[in-house]
């Protein structure tokens, strides 16, 4: 099979078992962006990372492929289709239970960086806030918002995710995560 079509050189593409509709539909865009976030955490997993921390991101690099599997299908066929649920939800407040644990208690506002594999986190989690942007604006441009909450909670929860493991590959790594001063010009 070759990896090219040419039927995408209209601006198109098509759905899973739908249509074919725009590249910048909502739909792609929410999709799109769901890809940019598994490719920022495989960046993630290139870096020497403790074995749990690694288990987890490749466990949530498949799950992103459901997640953006259950949006690629329009209409009605998505409601029934879904594969992420509430358990996934639940799977990532443990770990993020477990890992807060590590962790002291944080009283300011901390920057973006540390080791690359914290700094690359961190990363992630902007691109995974803008996914569930992204996955709000379909269920509101497609009439569809209960269709996408399964994913809009995930993502929620990954984005929570994604901000305390930075802390803890830091700590791990004994890097001082560095607090935002207001007064730095």
């Amino acid at each position: 099979m070759k990896i090219y079509t040419r039927t995408g050189d209209d601006g198109s593409t098509g759905l899973c078992a739908g249509p074919r509709v725009a590249k910048d539909h909502p739909r792609i865009e929410a999709c799109g962006t769901l890809d940019e976030l598994n490719a920022t955490l495989g960046v993630v997993r290139a870096e020497p990372l403790p074995d749990d921390v690694d288990q987890l991101l490749h466990r949530i690099q498949h799950e992103l492929f459901t997640v953006g599997a259950d949006l690629a299908l329009p209409g009605a066929a998505a409601a029934e289709m879904t594969r992420i649920d509430q358990s996934h939800v639940h799977q990532l407040e443990r770990a993020i239970d477990q890992f807060e644990e590590q962790l002291p208690p944080l009283g300011e506002f901390i920057l973006p960086g540390g080791t690359r594999a914290a700094a690359g986190t961190h990363l992630a989690r902007t691109v995974c806030r803008r996914a569930e942007r992204r996955v709000v604006a379909l269920g509101e441009a497609s009439g569809a918002q209960a269709a996408v909450l399964p994913a809009v909670r995930y993502l929620n929860r990954l984005g929570d995710l994604l901000f305390v493991l930075p802390r803890v590959l830091n700590l791990r790594a004994q890097v001082k995560d560095e607090a935002w001063r207001k007064d730095v010009p």
